[in-house]
């Protein structure tokens, strides 16, 4: 009985989760370490694929530099767009994706402690099968998220289920029990 009420549950929430995610990412702040591939469609001399380096700039054709950090794919859309139109396209089509999201962290009381390739999806449960599982002494109530929220390092204090994000520096603190 419990489980099938346990079953219940979970098929509830985890649409829930799985939308939280995907919502977060699409409001997904480019950074140092992102690799872009920007593409115009029908015109190849405009396609760029580019790690965003840690000053965050990078150099368009006939835009120049543009500065990415803090853009949402769709900002950088729009940049584009607005930019191409006026005087090099009538209607460009711009498209934007992530080919690759800068990497997530995970230090203390996991086997192996380091930087890992984020997934869309990934949990700090699943952050720490990554980094070869939790050691013996590892809390599993005393986990830390050191994340960039509008430009400033915030740490929060998160359970294991919890999402995270590109870039998140997660600290798994020791248990003494």
């Amino acid at each position: 009985m419990k489980s099938a009420v346990l079953f219940v549950l979970l098929a509830f929430l985890t649409p829930t989760f799985s939308y939280a995610q995907v919502n977060t990412l699409n409001q997904y702040k480019l950074g140092a370490g992102d690799l872009v591939r920007i593409s115009v469609y029908g015109q190849d001399d405009l396609t760029l694929e580019t790690l965003i380096p840690d000053v965050g700039v990078v150099n368009y054709p006939y835009l120049g530099e543009i500065a990415l950090l803090g853009m949402t794919i769709s900002d950088l859309e729009s940049y584009i767009y607005n930019g191409l139109k006026p005087d090099y396209l009538v209607e460009p089509s711009v498209s934007v994706s992530i080919v690759e999201y800068r990497p997530f962290f995970i230090n203390g009381e996991v086997e192996k402690p380091g930087g890992y390739a984020f997934q869309p999806g990934l949990t700090i449960d699943k952050a720490a099968a990554l980094a070869g599982g939790y050691t013996e002494r590892a809390s599993k109530t005393k986990i830390f998220i050191v994340r960039d929220i509008n430009g400033e390092q915030v740490t929060i204090s998160a359970d294991r289920s919890i999402a995270i994000l590109p870039g998140d520096i997660i600290s798994i603190e020791q248990s003494f029990f």
